[in-house]
């Protein structure tokens, strides 16, 4: 069974609460995608990232400078995220350790897949960037059907916990066989399920820990979730997908 959760935007250097294990399995494909990045102007990368002057002048200075054997922090740990935050990685107990360098794989635009203990340097490039490399029109295209048979092992199972962009990257190509569970959190508005992106994030997170703090290597086990007043509805789910429902009461 493998966890697939998205990558965050904001990134820090934390080289002193775990340290790095390891390069990423693409990491020859990130240089690529490195000196693709370097290659444009200022404004290019800019319109690439969408985002405002001080960001594309940091980012555009941490690609121009980037040495991916350097200055690595665990991926885990690099992620600052509302995902992160509430995973709080770096009060994992030593089985909850084992359990996500195991279980949990982070996709990224960027790295393709990492393991929580990869090494990595901060980046900005989003799955859904319209990067051209190798004649590829964009990273969907670029990473292909990698980032599946990286992720998928011998039971077939692989828990969504990622955000749509990033889900993409996986259930484009899964095969018979196989089970892609997403798990959604929400409210109830009358007889639908609401989603906020905020909560989700959040609940998300929580759901990592939840399941490496007891260990789940059933997708039944999942069911017993209840935190931040969230617990599973039955009637809402089916084999692909579990939903969870935020009490009013928690609001």
């Amino acid at each position: 069974m493998k966890i697939i959760i998205s990558p965050a935007k904001k990134m820090n250097i934390d080289s002193d609460t775990f340290a790095a294990e390891g390069m990423p399995v693409f990491i020859k494909d990130a240089k690529l995608l490195r000196n693709a990045v370097r290659a444009l102007t200022l404004q290019e990368a800019k319109a690439l990232w969408k985002c405002n002057d001080h960001l594309a002048r940091l980012n555009y200075e941490r690609f121009q400078h980037m040495v991916p054997e350097r200055g690595l922090t665990p991926a885990i740990m690099s992620y600052e995220g509302l995902q992160y935050q509430y995973m709080a990685p770096g009060v994992f107990t030593t089985e909850g350790i084992s359990y996500i360098e195991k279980h949990l794989r982070i996709l990224s635009g960027f790295y393709g897949v990492l393991r929580p203990f990869d090494g990595v340097t901060p980046y900005r490039l989003e799955m859904q960037a319209k990067l051209s490399v190798n004649g590829c029109k964009d990273l969907y295209d670029f990473w292909g059907d990698r980032l599946y048979k990286s992720v998928v092992d011998e039971d077939r199972i692989i828990i969504n916990l990622a955000s749509k962009e990033y889900a993409r990257c996986i259930e484009k190509y899964m095969q018979p066989g196989d089970r892609f569970l997403t798990v959604d959190f929400g409210e109830l508005s009358g007889e639908k399920v609401k989603q906020k992106g905020t909560l989700a994030k959040m609940a998300r997170g929580r759901m990592v820990r939840f399941l490496a703090e007891n260990g789940i290597e059933n997708p039944e086990q999942m069911k017993e979730f209840r935190e931040m007043g969230f617990s599973f509805r039955e009637e809402l789910s089916g084999k692909e997908k579990y939903v969870f429902v935020r009490e009013e009461s928690s609001r």
